[in-house]
């Protein structure tokens, strides 16, 4: 079996993968902000755990496998929390165990945010993540769903973020923003 069509096209498995990420941040984004009447966090975790994390982590897969290493620790990382975030949705944790798995997960987010390419579509989308993931732990440990509403709502942004630029990838839309831009810039998977 040849690897080129084993494994598809890099392009075709970056814009796949950031579309899971882009619509299960914004579910889990969505169900923590409470905006939807009878939608919570719980509500998200199907989508969590086939899309965001075993779709994810297969995604993964086929990125290191086309030579990826970036998209594929991404992918492979995130899928990872997502479904293990899915998973243990209705295990009986402490505040202090749920807070800490976020933090560990933040840290993932973080390294992905110093190591994505520069700009708004390339830092924005983890850097958000970041941030919601370390709001969420701290409303966790502090029991406030103040911040958790808070969380959700920057977890909400990413994942559009992310959306739009899986869209922008696949539809050739510009990706570049300011002063500056140029018509023929498009998103990179």
């Amino acid at each position: 079996m040849d690897n080129g069509v084993s494994a598809g096209s890099t392009a075709s498995t970056s814009t796949l993968g950031h579309i899971a990420l882009g619509l299960t941040l914004l579910a889990f984004g969505i169900g923590h902000t409470g905006i939807i009447s009878g939608v919570s966090a719980a509500d998200s975790v199907s989508l969590a755990m086939y899309v965001g994390g075993l779709a994810l982590f297969v995604l993964g897969l086929l990125e290191f496998r086309g030579g990826n290493g970036f998209n594929g620790t991404a992918f492979a990382g995130l899928g990872a929390f997502w479904f293990t975030w899915a998973g243990g949705a209705d295990a009986k944790v402490s505040a202090h165990a749920a807070g800490l798995f976020l933090v560990l997960f933040a840290l993932l987010a973080l390294t992905l945010t110093l190591g994505a390419a520069a700009g708004l579509f390339g830092q924005g989308v983890y850097g958000l993540l970041t941030l919601s993931l370390v709001l969420l732990a701290v409303g966790t440990f502090a029991g406030s769903g103040g911040l958790a509403k808070v969380a959700g709502w920057v977890a909400a942004i990413g994942g559009l973020l992310a959306w739009y630029g899986a869209t922008a990838a696949l539809a050739s839309w510009p990706m570049a923003l300011g002063r500056g831009s140029r018509r023929g810039a498009v998103a990179a998977g």
